[in-house]
C-alpha cells in the first residue's frame, strides 16, 4: 500500500518552481491568512509522487485496460488527439475573464460546438454552461419554468415520466419544485400512449423521456406523444443520454421535442467516469432562447472600417446574454475542456457519426445475438431473459437475471461481481428497475468483434459457475467484494490524519 501522507520527515519543500516575477519582499499578508501549523501535505520526491499514483492507477479499471461495458453510459474510446487539441496553451491557458479580443480562437470553437449541436439534434439555440446531463436536464426544466410564467401558467406543476425513465429526470425536475407523475411502459418496455393520455391536462409543463429508452427500445410512437403533450399545451424533454444510437439517422427536433440536453462525455467522447468531468449543453427550440442561461456565444459579420479585431477579418464572436435567462448554472462558461474536446471529435470524425451511431447499434445487437446463442449451446439459456422482447435494440440491451437468482440464488450483482474475476468492468445492474435483476449493457461503437465475441464466451462462463464461487467474487481484483451501503453512507474524503 502507498503511504504517500506519511511521508512528512523530509525538511524543506518537495516542489520547485521559477521564481517569481514580480519581487515578493515587501508583500504584506494579512495575519488571518496565515497559517498556525504548517499543512499536511506529503514532502516526497517526484519519482515518490509518481509511484504513488501509478500504484493507484494499477488498482483502477478504465477504457484503457479493458472493455467497458457500462449500460446507458457509453463508455467508449477517448481519442488521445482531443487532450493535445484541448492542451494547447492558447486553449488551456487562457482566463475566462480575458477580453474577447484575446479569445475568438476559443469563442469561435464555442460557437461552432453550438451550431453542431443545434444542428444534429435540430434545436435552434444551445448553451454549453451545463457541466453534467443532469445540470442539463435541471436548466432545461428551468427554461420551460420560465416560459410558463412568462405566459402566466402558473398552473403546469406537474412533470410526466414513463417508468424506464432515468432517476435524474424526476429528480431534475423535482428540484425545480414540479409534482411528479410517473407512467407505466407496455410489456414490450415501450412508451403506453393511453396511460400518458390518462394524466396530460391543463397542470402539464413537460414530459421527460429517452427515445432509445434505457431498455435501448427505440419508441416508434414518440411523435404522436409529442402531439399529446403539446396538445395540452406541454413541453417535450429528450434526455440526451441515448443521444449516441439515433445521431445522424435521426434527431429530437423531428420527433417533436422542445428542448434536449447533450452528454459530450458519452456521444462526443469526453472521458468521463468516477463523477466527472463532463458537460451537458443544452439545446432548445427558439420560444425557449431567451431564458437560456447566458452567456452564450453569437457571431456577427465585421463590417466595412470595422476595427473590432485584427483576429479574424470575416467575423467577430463575442459573448451575448440572452434577454430572459434564468442565469447561469454553472460558473465561467462551462467545462471549456470537455467543450474543446468534443469538438475535436466532432471535427475529427462529424462526416462520419452517422456511421457511429450506425456502429452502436450493430454491436449492441451482435453482442445480445451472440450471447443468447452462446447461452443456448451450453445449456445456460434457461436462467436469463430478454428484459425487453423486441426483435432489434438500438445501442444497449438488458438481460433479466431474475430465474437465475429462482434456481441458484445467484442475483445480478454476484454475475456483475464474477465479470470482474474475468477481467472486465461489470455491466450496469438493478437498472432500469422495471427489470428485475437487470444487466444493462452497452458495447459502443469502437469495440471489435473480436472483443465482443470473447465477452460472451466469458459472460456465459460466469453464468456456470457454481454459487459459492460467485457469491465469493472477486477475488482476483486488488480489492475484494465491499460494502457498498456501508461504504455509501460513511464516505471517508479525506487522508484520516493522527492528531
Amino acid at each position: 500500500m502507498s503511504h504517500l501522507f506519511e511521508h512528512n520527515g523530509a525538511s524543506g519543500r518537495g516542489y520547485s518552481q521559477p521564481d517569481p516575477i514580480y519581487p515578493v519582499d515587501n508583500l504584506q499578508i494579512p495575519s488571518s491568512l496565515v497559517r498556525s501549523k504548517l499543512p499536511r501535505w506529503p514532502r516526497i520526491s517526484e519519482p515518490e509522487m509518481v509511484r504513488h499514483y501509478t500504484w493507484l492507477s494499477n488498482r483502477n479499471f478504465g477504457i484503457d485496460t479493458g472493455f467497458y461495458p457500462l449500460g446507458s453510459c457509453t463508455m467508449k474510446h477517448n481519442p488521445r488527439v482531443n487532450e493535445v487539441i484541448a492542451q494547447l496553451p492558447g486553449i488551456a491557458d487562457l482566463h475566462p475573464l480575458q477580453p474577447e479580443h484575446q479569445i475568438q480562437g476559443t469563442l469561435a470553437i464555442f460557437h461552432e460546438m453550438q451550431e453542431m449541436l443545434g444542428i444534429c439534434a435540430g434545436m435552434d439555440a444551445v448553451t454549453l454552461q451545463p457541466v453534467a446531463g443532469a445540470q442539463g436536464e435541471f436548466t432545461a426544466i428551468r427554461c420551460f419554468q420560465e416560459y410558463f410564467r412568462s405566459r402566466g401558467e402558473l398552473n403546469r406543476t406537474k412533470v410526466i415520466v414513463p417508468d424506464s425513465a432515468h432517476g435524474t429526470n424526476p429528480a431534475s425536475a423535482s428540484m425545480a419544485g414540479f409534482e411528479i407523475v410517473e407512467i407505466p411502459s407496455q410489456a414490450d418496455g415501450r412508451l403506453d400512449l393511453d396511460a400518458l393520455r390518462a394524466v396530460v391536462g391543463d397542470d402539464t409543463a413537460a414530459m421527460m423521456i429517452t427515445n432509445p429508452s434505457t431498455l435501448g427500445v427505440f419508441e416508434p410512437e414518440i411523435a404522436e406523444a409529442a402531439a399529446i403533450v403539446h396538445d395540452a399545451g406541454g413541453q417535450m424533454y429528450y434526455d440526451g443520454a441515448n443521444f449516441n444510437a439515433i445521431l445522424g439517422r435521426t434527431s429530437p427536433g423531428i420527433m417533436g421535442f422542445d428542448a434536449v440536453h447533450y452528454n459530450l462525455h458519452k456521444t462526443f467522447s469526453q472521458p468521463h467516469g468516477g463523477g466527472g468531468p463532463g458537460s451537458g449543453p443544452i439545446g432548445v427550440k427558439s420560444h425557449l432562447a431567451e431564458f437560456l442561461p447566458g452567456p452564450i456565444v453569437e457571431r456577427r459579420e465585421v463590417a466595412s472600417g470595422d476595427t473590432l479585431t485584427t483576429v479574424n477579418d470575416e467575423w467577430w464572436y463575442h459573448w451575448q446574454e440572452p434577454a430572459h435567462s434564468i442565469g447561469k448554472v454553472q460558473q465561467w462558461h462551462g467545462n471549456s475542456g470537455a467543450v474543446i474536446r468534443s469538438w475535436a471529435f466532432y471535427r475529427r470524425y462529424g462526416k462520419d457519426l452517422k456511421t457511429m451511431s450506425e456502429h452502436a447499434v450493430l454491436n449492441a445487437n451482435y453482442l445480445r445475438h451472440v450471447i443468447m446463442k452462446e447461452a443456448e449451446e451450453k445449456g445456460v439459456s434457461h436462467v436469463f431473459c430478454d428484459g425487453a422482447p423486441v426483435d432489434v435494440v438500438k445501442h444497449e440491451f438488458t438481460l433479466s437475471l431474475a430465474p437465475l437468482k429462482e434456481q441458484k440464488g445467484l442475483g445480478a450483482m454476484d454475475v456483475a461481481k464474477g465479470l470482474l474475476d474475468k477481467g472486465y468492468m461489470a455491466p450496469t445492474v438493478y437498472f432500469p428497475l422495471i427489470v428485475p435483476e437487470c444487466m444493462m449493457i452497452e458495447p459502443t461503437e469502437t469495440e471489435s468483434k473480436e472483443v465482443l465475441d470473447e465477452f460472451a464466451r466469458k459472460f456465459i462462463e460466469v453464468l456456470q459457475e457454481d454459487a459459492d464461487v460467485l457469491h465469493n467474487a472477486p477475488v482476483t481484483t486488488k480489492v475484494r467484494r465491499v460494502d457498498e451501503v456501508y461504504a455509501a453512507r460513511n464516505l471517508v474524503l479525506s487522508y484520516p490524519f493522527d492528531e
